[in-house]
């Protein structure tokens, strides 16, 4: 569907993101982000206790489990949910990263049977590791239906699938040419007035300080907050370096947004991956 070099590349930007994020994920003290022991020009060490001992460079668990999918669908033609549940579940059985509530309740409903297998979760962050999808979608149609099956199989909620299909949306229209406010605009006449209310909250945020919009939104996991966020930072940057650093400096859930928001915006035709800091590209994975 989409050229696989710069299917890599999209991914490769977007575990990036995760990476620049984990120095600040999780803190959500104003106080301690404003004299929060990190540089933010650079990758850092995590500073949050759930991802106490991981070191600048590495993931925190979104990206390990995007890691994964790329990994699983190497040399695959198709996405198999029943042979990428068992592969996830396996991995899960020696992971020592953190596991957050929708693991917790996703390898609980596999043990017992349950499928779906999801979670009830409407955290976001899933949503930011649909990139690899690409690489085994012939076309828009079966992206759209890999997402959703992707998606089940941890966080298995409305708000979740709903979410996922926009933003899965917005990115091939994004693949295709399209200007992302443009094509915002556009595909929010297909949702909700719930989603409709995020997504002009977002836009109408452009010209306030990220902080402060982000933390107005709630900087928190769920997607009533996170997904404002995402829309305010595709609204208000041109620039990926400062997109990525004023929305660190708001704290919390800072990688579901950073993923997200850096999956859309590497999209656009002249954003490439030498924008990129160089110091950034090191990180704990090589994507071939």
């Amino acid at each position: 569907m989409n050229d696989i070099k710069n299917t890599k590349e999209l991914i490769l930007s977007t575990l990036v993101a995760d990476a620049y994020s984990l120095g600040a994920h999780w803190v959500y003290d104003e106080k301690l982000l404003l004299n929060l022991n990190v540089d933010w020009n650079e990758l850092n060490d995590a500073k949050a206790l759930w991802h106490k001992g991981k070191k600048a460079g590495e993931f925190t668990h979104y990206g390990d489990q995007l890691v994964w999918l790329y990994n699983f669908l190497q040399n695959k033609e198709n996405f198999n949910t029943e042979e990428y549940t068992k592969y996830w579940f396996d991995r899960m059985q020696c992971y020592n990263g953190y596991i957050d509530g929708a693991t917790k309740d996703t390898l609980a409903n596999i043990n017992e049977g349950v499928f779906p297998t999801g979670s009830s979760s409407t955290d976001l962050s899933i949503v930011g590791r649909i990139a690899p999808l690409l690489l085994v979608s012939k076309d828009k149609k079966e992206f759209l239906e890999n997402v959703e099956n992707f998606v089940q199989v941890t966080h298995n909620s409305n708000e979740a699938l709903i979410a996922s299909k926009f933003f899965a949306k917005l990115l091939v229209e994004v693949l295709e040419g399209k200007e992302i406010l443009k094509a915002i605009d556009e595909l929010k006449e297909e949702f909700d007035s719930k989603i409709q209310s995020y997504i002009n909250a977002g836009i109408n945020s452009k010209n306030e300080d990220s902080t402060t919009a982000i933390r107005n939104f709630g900087p928190a996991c769920d997607i009533n907050g996170g997904f404002q966020g995402v829309i305010h930072l595709l609204s208000k940057y041109d620039n990926l370096k400062e997109m990525l650093i004023c929305n660190a400096k708001a704290g919390g859930e800072t990688s579901a947004r950073a993923m997200l928001a850096t999956l859309i915006f590497m999209a656009q035709e002249d954003k490439k991956i030498s924008q990129i800091p160089p110091s950034w590209l090191n990180i704990r994975v090589t994507i071939i």
